[in-house]
């Protein structure tokens, strides 16, 4: 086979704008870089092909790129290569055309069947070249799917693509949550009848029973550590919130509701406090309480309920509103207490996740009964379908690495 060298010129040109006047190039929030890809080529092979796919669609998904013609982009995107058979060697540069500062120069190397992966490395490191943002293709995604007519566990790549099935377990599997690493999954399973904690090796499939209390277990999620996790337990008599050591002994309690449920905890970037669901208000609230526990702070006061927080690394933390009837993904940074809606349809959208670059959020989407996997753009894209499979797919969570 043909040996398959890519060499890119990305070079920053200036944007034509409506009017026909030449407008410089900005790094703005939510601004969008036109792209001229029409020179870019590579040779006709399946690997080729493949990665050429791949980068358009995710230089487009990012949401900082559209496509242009010839002389009215600000972007323009060129390539060459060849393929040995087993490898591919890529190299890419980055230009600013008004100074000719270089932005980026690196050289790439993937095995053949790595196209794709290839694809999504370049994508991230031009996306931060030209806005100075972190690319959202990083890490995988695991997902509760029912294809098979129970709740199981499955990956995805980070475009929704390559989906395979992690668990077979004929049971039900919920609340999947990532470690930091990104090498082993916590989640709730149904494996005796009722729910325990596990967690499983991604790479081998072991699993290890991480709780099994009497009553509940649920809900848990890994420390930014890595040596901890925070879950909810009944085993008390009441649905509280504890954490416990990865490597085992007893957890350690800390809230101490009455008659109150606990849900949905979720670690701060710095690991010193937990945002997580109470009803002690009468209906499901977010609070918020430091990992030694004492009195929990209440941070909603809007919609009749706010569920499934998730506190990104952004600081922000993006969470579920019932809102007129139907669930919507609101962001708050707690530390302003400011919130803004991103979704507003007639459709549902349950278990936020924020993605690896801070901007996206990945949800469950739910429209007349059927469930999708959808990723939402907090600068204002519209919603787009993330795993287009059949099935009804949930609870989203995004890993880091």
């Amino acid at each position: 086979m043909k040996r398959f060298l890519l060499l890119f010129v990305l070079a920053a040109a200036y944007a034509i704008s409506p009017a026909g006047a030449q407008v410089r190039v900005t790094k703005g929030a939510g601004q969008k870089y036109s792209i001229d890809w029409s020179t870019f080529s590579v040779q006709p092979t399946a690997a080729g092909a493949l990665f050429k796919k791949t980068l358009q669609d995710d230089l487009t998904k990012s949401g900082w790129f559209i496509p242009a013609s010839a002389g009215r982009a600000a972007v323009i995107l060129q390539g060459t290569g060849e393929d040995s058979g087993s490898s591919l060697e890529a190299k890419c540069y980055v230009y600013e055309a008004s100074s000719r500062r270089n932005l980026l120069s690196k050289r790439y190397n993937a095995k053949e069947n790595d196209a794709r992966q290839l694809a999504h490395q370049i994508a991230n490191d031009i996306i931060e070249a030209v806005t100075g943002q972190k690319g959202l293709f990083a890490g995988r995604l695991v997902l509760v799917g029912r294809r098979t007519g129970r709740k199981e566990l499955y990956l995805c790549d980070p475009d929704g693509q390559n989906l395979i099935q992690l668990t077979k377990d004929n049971s039900i599997s919920l609340a999947p949550k990532w470690s930091p690493d990104g090498q082993t999954i916590v989640y709730t399973a149904y494996l005796k009848g009722y729910p325990d904690l596990y967690t499983i090796d991604v790479a081998s499939g072991n699993r290890t029973k991480l709780a099994g209390f009497p009553g509940l277990n649920t809900s848990a999620a890994i420390a930014p550590n890595g040596r901890e996790v925070a879950m909810v337990l009944s085993k008390d008599g009441n649905p509280d919130l504890y954490i416990k050591n990865l490597r085992g002994g007893e957890p350690t309690r800390v809230t101490s509701g009455r008659r109150t449920a606990a849900a949905s905890p979720s670690w701060s970037p710095d690991g010193s406090r937990i945002v997580f669901v109470s009803d002690q208000s009468g209906t499901p609230q977010l609070y918020i309480v430091s990992r030694d526990g004492g009195a929990p702070k209440r941070i909603t006061s809007r919609g009749a309920q706010n569920v499934a927080p998730n506190w990104g690394s952004n600081e922000l933390i993006v969470y579920s509103s019932l809102v007129g009837g139907r669930f919507q993904v609101c962001v708050m940074d707690p530390n302003t207490m400011e919130n803004k809606q991103i979704t507003a349809d007639d459709s549902n959208y349950e278990d936020p996740c924020w993605a690896p670059d801070g901007r996206h959020i990945v949800c469950c989407r739910t429209h007349q009964y059927h469930s999708a996997i959808y990723l939402l753009d907090t600068l204002g894209d519209p919603p787009i379908a993330f795993i287009e499979i059949p099935g009804d797919w949930f609870s989203p969570a995004w890993s880091a690495k």
